[in-house]
């Protein structure tokens, strides 16, 4: 096709011409490139009047509040002003005339195709709630949507290739840079980027909780899945702990225990020095103000001491997989204390301290109890499937603050 002349499909360029053609393209792009239907340019101005009177032949007034052109019409007039189709006039100006319906059926069949090659690379989470609702989220809120339009909708296949390498055995903790060439053959894939962070609003679904949105929170979700971000950033509290290893990390720690001083440990110096624990009783709490009533009243006869800090970190679970006796387990009477109690249940044989109905009734109903409303999805607690129920009807959570004396006792 020989291309217009310039002054020919400049005209076309002129105010006058510029909302009708921007008219047209909308229509078309609607109709997928038919010249079919009409269009309307409300309250012309004098210039698009005597236009559309020169296009159609047919007067219109001054002061009309609206003008119709067919696309036929209108195609026929800029054919006969520059020799170019409509539509192929309209790609010359701004660029070719999209079809929009054929478009829309495109990312439809890319954003299927994508989700059944998710489920096909999930392996064992294929078929769980968090993960379908986990899908159905990314769906819904146009995630999905935006992956697919820059092309990158196998990102979502990468994110549950990851998955299915997930939780990681506790004791078996694996550095982010590892998992991501394990899993994708890029040791960079999982470092801030959109496969991380598709997969961590996926753990986070799992647990209940809110997808991370700080450094913090995003190598907690990590740890929690048994992946290490940052061996020194990985950190665990402890009270009491007298390995009988004979390295500079158990030395640490006996003399720490003998003078009843809580000690910090990080992954990293439990993966230089590691340590056991011989004690036939440890405990574990969530929060730091149950360690440091402890420790105000130290002796160091009494049973290790743990703090989780909330989520427990890699190197928490690092000391507990060292240990010979049996765990004791707590933590806040909310559904996440319940998560990480059944998980401990689980990992490490733990058994449950002071987390029964009786317990949780005795604090909630207490004078001045301090309590706040459950939040986040209902968790199950499986040592004794009545607590979740109370703790549901109740509708309140119980800080482990509440019970310090009764724990102190305990130890």
């Amino acid at each position: 096709m020989t291309g217009p002349a310039p002054a020919a499909i400049g005209t076309l360029r002129s105010v006058a011409w510029t909302r009708i053609l921007a008219s047209a393209r909308r229509r078309l792009e609607r109709a997928g490139g038919e010249l079919s239907g009409t269009i309307t340019l409300a309250d012309p101005d004098e210039d698009e009047r005597r236009l559309i009177i020169g296009l159609t032949g047919v007067h219109r007034p001054p002061g009309v509040r609206a003008v119709r052109i067919g696309l036929r019409q209108l195609d026929a007039a800029v054919a006969a002003e520059t020799g170019l189709s409509l539509v192929d006039a309209l790609a010359v100006l701004d660029g070719p005339v999209r079809n929009r319906p054929a478009e829309r059926s495109a990312e439809v069949r890319a954003r299927d195709e994508a989700v059944a090659n998710a489920a096909a690379r999930a392996g064992s989470h294929a078929d769980r709630p968090w993960f379908l609702g986990w899908l159905d989220e990314l769906t819904r809120d146009g995630t999905l949507t935006r992956l697919v339009r820059r092309g990158d909708g196998d990102q979502l296949g990468w994110a549950c290739t990851v998955l299915a390498a997930l939780p990681i055995p506790a004791g078996q903790p694996l550095s982010l840079p590892v998992l991501a060439e394990r899993t994708t053959g890029n040791t960079k894939a999982l470092s801030g980027t959109a496969i991380s962070t598709l997969v961590l609003r996926a753990l986070a679904r799992s647990a209940g909780a809110p997808p991370p949105v700080t450094a913090a929170q995003r190598r907690q979700r990590w740890a929690a899945a048994g992946v290490i971000v940052d061996d020194l950033a990985s950190q665990v509290l402890v009270l009491g702990l007298r390995p009988p290893q004979d390295n500079v990390v158990a030395g640490w720690l006996r003399t720490a225990s003998a003078a009843g001083i809580p000690f910090r440990l990080t992954l990293h110096q439990l993966t230089i020095d590691p340590i056991t624990l011989d004690a036939p009783d440890v405990y574990v709490c969530e929060n730091p103000a149950v360690l440091r009533a402890a420790a105000t009243e130290w002796d160091d006869r009494r049973p290790p001491l743990i703090c989780t800090e909330g989520q427990p970190s890699a190197a928490c679970h690092r000391v507990l997989a060292g240990a010979s006796g049996t765990v004791h387990w707590r933590g806040d009477f909310d559904w996440t204390g319940l998560r990480t109690t059944a998980a401990a249940a689980r990992q490490h044989g733990a058994l449950p301290w002071r987390m029964s109905t009786g317990d949780y009734l005795r604090a909630i109903d207490a004078p001045l109890a301090d309590t706040e409303p459950l939040k986040g999805a209902p968790a199950p607690s499986p040592w004794e499937p009545a607590l979740a129920g109370v703790m549901a009807t109740r509708g309140r959570a119980v800080m482990e603050e509440r019970l310090i004396p009764l724990l102190l006792a305990d130890l």
